[in-house]
């Protein structure tokens, strides 16, 4: 099963994309921030219980992939299995019920999950056979079964054995394939499936003809995604400038951003959007209220920005309203909106530059986390 050479899908740099995958290198989770339903895993939950700073979650060394959605989360394991915690109102955790969980617990018995990434309130997750799986809120058809039903546990979808990566925002979901396509399926509003509508789909349908995406993350109603030849494109809402085209206008189909051909690895943020490129620099775009762009200020940016003159970045992710990162030192840094202490400060300010989370010099992977205010990271 090919896997992604990046580390934002939670493969560190420098793999070959048509590799294949055989073990995971396995590390201590961490979590923080708003803990409202139990979605830090740490046994507690409800109001008054974030936690400002990183707190490990159990004891074990056994996470390998981890992913965050809106009030939950959940992480792989080293031996394939999926853990899950937090809200589960909507069937988000795939458990075959309803139920609340503020620890993690086992999604089924299967050992062959090879990566997951949660939206708002559904997941997707590709098994080492190359099959898509999805579950949870399904009421703009973001689970891609044909259907608007809901779905509390893993529901296969199409038949399909070449998927590689996935995506999830509010309402839309993406995926490619090992053979370079891009697929989108669920809310298209804005335009955020990329297919030159604003009609929803509740099956996949191919975003153009391209058969060059690599890799790609979801806002939560607009789509990035770069090509193999380094090139970024972005599509769907743009009110604050976050497709970093240089306009606020919405765009139902891809569209380049500059002509650079050095991209790297896109996320999506609520509002904002960030990239690395292959030089090891961070760019960020988009709504800059709570500043999250990292730029030292509070201004809307709506062509890319580039944080600080640092050339050691090695993964950056966007959360709701603020964006964690890890440099190639091991450290963690964070900035943005940081109501539930989900900068992880030991506090509640906003900071629109960097700043060092803790002191470890051990992070290794953060989830994608496109509406979440929990970040979830990997340290050995």
């Amino acid at each position: 099963m090919p896997i992604s050479n990046d580390k934002g899908n939670f493969i560190k740099p420098g793999f070959d994309p048509l590799a294949a995958q055989t073990s995971f290198t396995v590390y201590n989770l961490y979590a923080w921030g708003l803990n409202s339903s139990g979605q830090l895993g740490i046994g507690t939950s409800g109001a008054g219980v974030n936690e400002s700073s990183p707190v490990q979650v159990g004891a074990l060394t056994i996470w390998a992939l981890p992913f965050s959605g809106a009030n939950f989360g959940g992480a792989i394991t080293g031996t394939g299995t999926i853990w899950v915690m937090g809200s589960n109102g909507q069937g988000q955790l795939g458990t075959n019920n309803s139920t609340d969980y503020s620890s993690p617990v086992q999604l089924g018995a299967l050992t062959n999950w090879l990566r997951a990434a949660s939206g708002q309130y559904h997941t997707a997750a590709v098994k080492t056979d190359g099959t898509l799986w999805t579950w949870g809120r399904n009421a703009l058809g973001q689970i891609g079964d044909g259907t608007t039903i809901f779905r509390s546990s893993p529901v296969q979808i199409g038949s399909l054995t070449t998927w590689l990566q996935v995506a999830g925002g509010y309402g839309h979901t993406l995926a490619t394939t090992t053979d370079g396509k891009l697929y989108a399926w669920g809310y298209n509003a804005y335009g955020q499936l990329g297919d030159g509508t604003t009609v929803g789909k509740s099956s996949p349908i191919q975003v153009g003809a391209l058969t060059t995406w690599l890799n790609l993350a979801c806002g939560a109603y607009h789509t990035l995604a770069t090509t193999t030849d380094g090139r970024l494109y972005a599509w769907g809402y743009n009110g604050g400038g976050q497709l970093g085209d240089g306009t606020t206008t919405a765009r139902n189909s891809p569209v380049q951003i500059g002509a650079l051909t050095t991209w790297s690895a896109p996320s999506g943020g609520t509002v904002h959007s960030t990239c690395t490129k292959t030089d090891g620099t961070v760019w960020t775009f988009g709504t800059n209220t709570y500043g999250q762009l990292g730029d030292g200020t509070t201004t809307n940016r709506s062509s890319p920005v580039q944080v600080g003159a640092l050339t050691t970045w090695s993964q950056v992710e966007a959360g709701a309203y603020a964006i964690s990162a890890i440099k190639t030192d091991g450290t963690l840094w964070a900035w943005g909106r940081n109501q539930f202490g989900q900068l992880g400060q030991g506090n509640t300010t906003n900071y629109s530059s960097p700043v060092q989370v803790g002191a470890l010099t051990t992070w290794e992977v953060l989830a994608k986390m496109p509406k979440s205010q929990a970040p979830l990271a990997l340290t050995d």
